[in-house]
């Protein structure tokens, strides 16, 4: 017996084995997620709802004051809302994402939060159902206060003064970024994701839980909860 080899012999073992189990891993992910490193463009044949989220701010705008809070002057009068009970904060969790933001704060009302989060159930039913496992969407702002609304409006001209943001009812979600367990996602998966989740808004817009803007300038869709 050659002694000396027999620890390189066990290491090789190791490693061969380590490969193997990594391989298995690979294809099982793979079978998942329509190819976890695949880069093949998949027609899921969506349909495409975005541009039929359309309503006008002059539609909704007395509905969501009635419904909202009152505006809040500044950061200390949000944070007396939310003490109150009369904004929840919101956290990123595994339906959705909380973005960084800069002119807005993580709080909506409690019927907000509701309809937020059966917008993130219908999403992540659709899209686990077209072989995208644990996908999650981004949401870049919440509930603005009249403080940081003037600073917004300082750098966008587009953006209203009268905004539902003000009455913590309104919500925006990206159409762009997504989270996905996927190597890299395709211009096909894009496109899926974010005419699902229009889908999905145009839904409950229908049922009147909601109305809805496809906002192309800030690349998001605009919800306001009914």
């Amino acid at each position: 017996m050659n002694l000396p080899n027999l620890p390189f012999r066990l290491s090789l073992k190791k490693v061969s084995f380590a490969l193997f189990l990594v391989m298995v891993i690979v294809l099982l992910i793979g079978r998942q997620c329509h190819g976890y490193f695949s880069t093949r463009c998949i027609d899921y044949g969506q349909k495409e709802y975005s541009r039929r989220l359309s309503d006008k701010l002059v539609v909704y705008i007395a509905s969501a004051r009635l419904r909202g809070i009152k505006p809040c002057s500044d950061d200390n009068e949000l944070q007396k809302r939310i003490s109150e009970g009369r904004l929840v904060n919101v956290k990123s969790n595994s339906k959705y994402v909380i973005a960084k933001m800069t002119y807005s704060y993580p709080c909506i009302t409690k019927d907000t939060k509701v309809l937020l989060d059966e917008i993130a159930n219908r999403f992540s039913d659709k899209t686990s159902a077209g072989g995208l496992k644990k996908a999650r969407f981004v949401i870049t702002s919440m509930t603005r206060e009249m403080e940081s609304l003037k600073m917004l409006r300082e750098n966008n001209s587009n953006a209203s003064a009268n905004s539902p943001h003000l009455y913590g009812n309104a919500f925006d979600i990206s159409y762009k970024r997504f989270k996905v367990r996927k190597w890299r996602m395709t211009s096909c998966d894009e496109k899926f994701m974010k005419e699902a989740l229009a889908q999905v808004i145009w839904q409950l817009k229908r049922e009147r839980r909601c109305w809805a803007t496809y906002e192309k300038e800030q690349s998001c869709f605009h919800v306001v909860c009914r």
